[in-house]
């Protein structure tokens, strides 16, 4: 609701303020008029620019210095109204009135004003040369309207521009007496310049130009229509239109031209289109749409179409395509952010290449850890890109998915995330942190030259488990045992890390499954770090493999980072797969612990069958197969013989059935 206070000079002075009101409502001149119009609200249906619109009429005769003050705070819009025919209520203007006004209101945000020349029918000429200084002096007054409200001349125009001053007004755009466009104004359409060149080329082509126009208004410019622009920007800027595209020079005239013609709306509607509020900031709704909303125990994942943007965003950065983004080019990416969002660690949480630029993949996997992380700011970065717009949605929430619950997974033993976390626990010194850094694909000698401020405790990439990529999320936890949170411990995945070369570490690890995780349903794997070194006994009542056995989890997980290559990422796959498939790796925990095996390892039904494979009785009925089908010397005729190929098949079906009986038996007898 938008307050006009339409205010008059004195009350001897009769410059026909109340009457201007009353001819608007009723649509005819009053014979009687009142010192002062009641409260009147008009409906949104029946006013130009559809918003509802509370007039307050203002008379000394009434009222106090008290409620003039009230009602000047209160307005959205002031019409101060003079007589055309009365010099003294025109100087009165600039004499009290403004003054009086921006007494009341702070000087950083002034109401705006309308002058309203009353009376021009008693006239033959226009007040407006006397006016037009006064404009120039005040940049609050916005503009002014000559009318009659005997005549009704001009009367409806007169709320258009009292609305539009609101709605549309000039202050935070342009300045009249600089005659240039104030600096927010130039930062705000800047943004809007490049998010709409969507090959960064620095120009708007006219594939784009017609992209913006339609976003903005709904329609395409013509051919000529778009044409005729490009002449008017050439004829009054150098450099404004290059390679037949709109470069930012021209479109930052072509917006001036539109303010200084009148046409705020124009360049208003460009910026709300594009999230910006009154003060040329981005409204807080369009960066955090409240359509998104997370249960517990659901997670936030980017859907398809959010990648495809994302994937869009890394190319049109990507400017000398070799699939990593320089300081520079991220730097351009961002320059539509109102601040650095990623700071040094993220090289150190995502995958660089040997310059330590982010690639490809560590772009992807940064905002898939922000989305899971903090999906609040998510939303924020993905509104600076101008996501909703480019994607043509209803907001920026239409780039997330909500998982289900973790629980209804468990029940159906089937997942439909595509993100998983492993919080990384383990004593000082034990290795987390190059455990880490060697999911990122990089060995002791890497890690090594990095700086201990830039750390990061995030290290997220991908794994593929059975075909499918899925991002695993590794999250070093503090090792206090006291002072562990929920979010420490909620995960999908407990990695259990302790140093073999130290005598002490793993006892930490013992702890911390046996107070945290032995009565949950969490899955856990213990990862023996640095096997490089000679491993020591631990000082610990069971052996790291007895205790696993014991609680039935896997066996320890030899592993280093001391390697001359990036190391092995095989660990990585394993804990993917057991957070995807928590039920499938408590069986397989279960055979480790029940199971005796004729291999050395003794902890799984794979080397039942390995060895069985392997022994002397297999070994002969294979060579015996080989000798019979396949060590006489086949012909051309052969391989063109069915006969052949009968034989074959024959021969490997009756090795199949005969080893899987054999095997049945033996897995029988144990």
């Amino acid at each position: 609701t938008y307050d006009f206070l339409l205010v008059f000079f004195s009350p001897t002075a009769k410059v026909g303020k109340t009457s201007l009101i009353m001819s608007l409502v009723s649509e005819e001149f009053p014979q009687v008029v009142p010192y002062r119009a009641e409260e009147i609200t008009i409906p949104a249906d029946v006013t130009p620019e559809r918003v509802p619109t509370h007039i307050v009429d203002y008379s000394e005769a009434e009222q106090t210095d008290e409620q003039l003050s009230s009602e000047i705070s209160k307005a959205n819009v002031i019409c101060i109204v003079y007589a055309v025919n009365n010099k003294k209520s025109i100087e009165k203007v600039t004499s009290h009135w403004i003054p009086l006004i921006n007494d009341n209101t702070d000087k950083d945000s002034r109401v705006p004003v309308i002058l309203v020349g009353n009376k021009s029918d008693l006239v033959e000429h226009s007040s407006m040369e006397t006016i037009l200084p006064v404009m120039n002096q005040y940049t609050e007054i916005e503009t002014c309207v000559e009318c009659s409200a005997k005549n009704l001349k001009n009367i409806s125009e007169l709320f258009y521009y009292a609305q539009k001053a609101v709605l549309h007004p000039t202050g935070p755009l342009y300045c009249p007496e600089e005659k240039q466009m104030k600096l927010a104004c130039i930062k705000a359409l800047t943004r809007i310049f490049k998010v709409s060149d969507l090959d960064n080329d620095g120009i708007l082509n006219d594939n784009e130009l017609n992209f913006f126009q339609r976003t903005c208004f709904n329609a395409p410019l013509a051919s000529q229509a778009l044409e005729d622009v490009k002449n008017v920007v050439r004829k009054n800027v150098i450099d404004g239109v290059c390679d037949n595209g709109l470069t930012l020079k021209g479109f930052l005239f072509l917006h001036i031209l539109f303010i200084q013609r009148g046409r705020h709306e124009t360049t208003w509607t460009v910026l709300r289109r594009f999230g910006y509020d009154d003060d040329l900031e981005l409204h807080q709704d369009y960066l955090f749409p409240l359509t998104l909303k997370v249960p517990p125990d659901c997670t936030t994942e980017l859907n398809h179409n959010a990648y495809l943007f994302l994937q869009s965003v890394f190319d049109k950065h990507d400017k000398d395509r070799d699939c990593a983004l320089s300081p520079e080019e991220l730097k351009d990416l961002f320059d539509v952010f109102p601040y650095m969002p990623w700071g040094p660690d993220v090289n150190n949480t995502v995958c660089t290449n040997d310059q330590d630029w982010i690639t490809y993949q560590g772009f992807l996997s940064q905002w898939t850890l922000t989305t899971y992380l903090d999906v609040q700011r998510c939303l924020e970065y993905l509104g600076y890109l101008g996501y909703s717009i480019i994607s043509e949605q209803e907001s920026q929430a239409a780039a997330i998915t909500v998982t289900r619950d973790k629980k209804i997974d468990l029940q159906k033993k089937q997942t439909q995330r595509s993100v998983f976390r492993c919080n990384i626990f383990g004593d000082s010194g034990s290795g987390k942190s190059g455990f880490l850094q060697a999911f990122l694909g990089r060995n002791l000698t890497r890690q090594n030259i990095v700086s201990e401020e830039h750390m990061s405790y995030y290290a997220i990439s991908t794994a593929y488990v059975y075909g499918q990529e899925k991002y695993l999320l590794l999250h070093e936890v503090f090792p206090d045992f006291d002072v562990l949170s929920d979010t420490d411990l909620a995960c999908d995945i407990v990695c259990l890390v302790y140093d073999a070369s130290n005598p002490h570490s793993f006892e930490y690890c013992a702890r911390v499954f046996k107070q945290y995780f032995m009565d949950t349903k969490t899955p856990c794997m213990m990862i023996a770090a640095k096997s490089d070194l000679q491993e020591t006994k631990q000082l610990y009542a069971l052996t790291p493999l007895e205790f696993c056995r014991k609680h039935k989890m896997p066996p320890p997980q030899a592993f280093t980072c001391n390697t001359a290559d990036a190391p092995c990422k095989d660990i990585y796959t394993k804990l993917t797969t057991m957070a995807m498939h928590p039920c499938y790796c408590m069986f397989t925990a279960l055979a480790h612990a029940r199971l005796r095996c004729m291999c050395t390892c003794n902890r799984c039904t794979f080397c039942h069958l390995q060895n069985f494979i392997n022994s002397e009785l297999v070994q002969t009925v294979k060579a015996k197969l080989y000798t019979a089908i396949l060590s006489r010397h086949v012909t051309q005729a052969d391989l063109k013989s069915s006969t052949f190929w009968l034989r074959v098949s024959v021969g490997a079906t009756v090795f199949a059935v005969l080893g899987f009986a054999m095997y049945r038996v033996l897995l029988k007898q144990r």
